[in-house]
């Protein structure tokens, strides 16, 4: 989708340098995908202590994969 933003240049410049993206589309997808990982940690935060997950830990480690 073409989409026209007015950035300021230095904030562009240094979030590429950061990220060592090559382009500016590049560093617009990967501060979006940070954004939408943030927000869903956060609201993830919000059932800490709410569920209750009977897991045994050494069984599930001793299972075998399919792989």
């Amino acid at each position: 989708m073409r989409t026209t933003l007015d950035l300021p240049e230095d904030l562009l410049k240094e979030a590429m340098e950061l990220t060592h993206s090559k382009t500016k589309t590049g560093v617009i997808i990967v501060a979006l995908e940070e954004l939408i990982r943030k927000i869903k940690l956060s609201q993830l935060k919000k059932y800490k202590g709410k569920v209750d997950i009977n897991v045994d830990m050494d069984r599930l480690r001793e299972r075998k994969c399919r792989y």
